[in-house]
């Protein structure tokens, strides 16, 4: 499924009575009353993870923050339903996870009367740290989410009792290694290595789609495909990905212009930079300084 929706315009949390979970707190959740009551972990937050959890989920189950603090991965075990991403629904099912980066619109929801049954990770993350999610990061792709369940569950069980803190570091450490696995991913064809890398430390080039295949060594269509497949989108909204994610480090870690850092993401002027820019995040890159 993949369609354009338009963007809601306040945070949203609907449970619902035939929707359970079990989570584990790195951290007090402000403003999450579902969450409350949830055994807490606070070495989790080690790995600056906030929360992770089940969610075994049933319309009229929905969720959207509209400025999502931290990386949020999720797994799909059983089921299926739909996750915003780069502005279009988009399906996972069993079998497929997805990694949203920080500060963007997080939105995801059961469709019809079909069960979703999901892990999840959820990060906290200042503007001006590198997040878990890179260049070569899959959007949507291929996962067996089978070892992270079990990685909270076990984490889940030995919170809920008397905890031996030599488990808990261990089942922590297993929860981020199977975001950390999704999110630098070893099988990635090396073309595609090597042409986002460069991506990356070359941002203002004008790349058009034959540039990126020409770098990469492939037809313009090959490429296309093995983006869609790899990491989820088409190499051009993954230039654009790329570039903002850049400018968001920069305007919050840099007293630069914004026409400056603009420029130096690749966009040739200050309108389509703020145009890109509130497509994605939703504000103007003003708000992030």
């Amino acid at each position: 499924m993949k369609s354009k929706t338009s963007r809601p315009s306040a945070d949203l949390e609907i449970i619902g009575k035939r929707t359970s979970f079990k989570a584990i707190l790195g951290r007090l959740v402000k403003g999450r009353e579902w969450l409350h009551g949830m055994p807490e972990c606070p070495l989790l937050a080690s790995h600056n993870i906030a929360h992770t959890g089940i969610m075994d989920a049933r319309r009229p189950y929905e969720i959207v923050r509209m400025d999502q603090s931290g990386t949020f991965m999720m797994a799909c075990l059983e089921g299926e339903g739909v996750v915003m991403v780069d502005g279009s629904w988009k399906t996972i099912r069993a079998g497929q996870a997805c990694l949203l980066p920080p500060f963007v619109m997080n939105s995801l929801k059961c469709m019809g009367d079909k069960r979703w049954c999901f892990a999840w990770v959820r990060y906290e993350e200042s503007r001006d740290t590198v997040p878990i999610v890179s260049s070569v990061s899959p959007v949507i792709g291929a996962f067996d989410g089978s070892g992270l369940a079990a990685a909270i569950t076990g984490l889940h069980g030995e919170t809920s009792r008397e905890s031996n803190p030599a488990a808990l570091h261990q089942w922590c450490g297993l929860v981020h290694h199977y975001v950390t696995r999704f999110a630098e991913p070893s099988h990635l064809d090396a073309r595609l290595w090597r042409l986002w890398s460069k991506v990356e430390k070359h941002p203002a080039r004008d790349w058009t789609l034959v540039d990126l295949a020409e770098t990469a060594c492939l037809s313009t269509e090959h490429l296309r495909r093995l983006c869609l497949r790899e990491i989820g989108r088409s190499p051009m909204r993954h230039l654009t990905f790329i570039r903002l994610q850049l400018a968001v480090h920069l305007l919050s870690s840099t007293g630069d212009k914004i026409e400056t850092i603009a420029s130096c993401v690749g966009f040739g002027t200050i309108q389509s930079f703020s145009n890109a820019f509130k497509a994605r995040f939703g504000r103007p890159p003003s708000d992030f300084r």
